[in-house]
């Protein structure tokens, strides 16, 4: 049985330095242009006038991934991680993570959903806790691969966008416009062993393409060339959600950002506010918050970065029209 168990870790380690090796050359050709993809819809029922009336909106941090973001009645959650400190998740391979935290908020402690924002499918993002009690009828947005996963998991409205792909939301009066963005889980040879990732910009507003707000959630994604096409599509993004936490699978790949490249990140995208989420819940998490505190303040953006602890709520004012 021990042997099985270091199997898989071997088997990864060997694979990781195979595939990086055979993928430096693709790290450096040239992107093609950029398709404009597909249009997908989404109509919920109207929900309560007075929670459609109001004019701020919210992001709630939960803990790893996951936050509760709240518009004119639209109730959104991202990458549901529900599980307790000293719980294990499984990341493929035979390796798992401890969860070094609890989460702010208890699962059937949720208000109703509206809809599920997944970045990829992986344990730390969508536990077993929420595949087992999610209602199958939640409209979850994610990537093809995770789609497929879902529907053997049972849920009915999957919502499975490849890059560039947008599902147009509409609750009663209320509006909103998720595209899928770049996202890739580590340097190219070794994101290919692991699942694939989407980012997602959020364009609130009955006008998409000049939206009342502009939220950007990176997902598990370093930051590559890709990453440069988000803002050039999408200017004047008012709040990005950064993955963060520098994880390390076998403790040498890096898989997710670290405090460095989220400045960059900032950089490139150029958030009018950034919050850093994903950062101190589980093991494999080698970058603390600290570090990317550091890298802001040496960059001079102190004053664009929102800190919140789990549960804190973060406010935000669309546009007026």
């Amino acid at each position: 049985m021990r042997v099985h168990r270091l199997l898989g870790p071997a088997f990864l380690l060997a694979a990781f330095g195979m595939s990086a090796a055979g993928f430096v050359q693709a790290e450096n050709q040239p992107q093609a242009n950029t398709p404009q993809g597909d249009t997908y819809t989404l109509k919920l029922p109207a929900g309560e006038p007075a929670a459609a009336a109001a004019q701020d909106g919210t992001v709630q941090f939960i803990g790893t991934a996951t936050v509760l973001i709240r518009y004119q009645g639209l109730i959104i959650l991202t990458d549901p991680n529900f599980l307790h400190k000293g719980d294990h998740v499984h990341l493929g391979y035979g390796l798992t993570s401890q969860r070094q935290t609890n989460p702010a908020i208890e699962f059937d402690k949720l208000p109703p959903i509206d809809l599920v924002i997944l970045s990829h499918m992986h344990e730390d993002h969508f536990d077993k806790l929420v595949q087992e009690r999610l209602n199958r009828n939640t409209p979850i947005v994610t990537t093809r691969e995770a789609g497929e996963k879902l529907k053997r998991l049972g849920f009915q409205q999957r919502f499975a966008l490849s890059e560039w792909d947008k599902l147009e939301v509409s609750k009663g009066e209320t509006r909103l416009r998720i595209t899928s963005v770049p996202g890739r889980h580590g340097a190219a040879g070794v994101s290919v062993l692991l699942p694939k990732v989407m980012g997602s910009v959020l364009d609130f507003g009955a006008q998409p393409d000049t939206p009342d707000y502009r939220m950007y959630i990176s997902g598990d994604t370093l930051v590559y060339d890709d990453i440069r096409t988000i803002p050039q599509r999408f200017p004047g993004i008012d709040l990005a959600l950064l993955h963060l936490g520098g994880t390390r699978i076998l403790g040498v790949f890096k898989v997710t950002m670290d405090g460095k490249d989220g400045v960059q990140m900032m950089q490139i995208v150029k958030p009018k506010k950034t919050i850093p989420i994903h950062y101190n819940d589980y093991d494999v998490f080698k970058s603390p918050l600290a570090e990317f505190a550091r890298e802001v303040k040496a960059a001079g953006l102190d004053d664009s970065v929102v800190y919140l602890a789990h549960g804190d709520t973060y406010t935000f004012t669309p546009r007026k029209r």
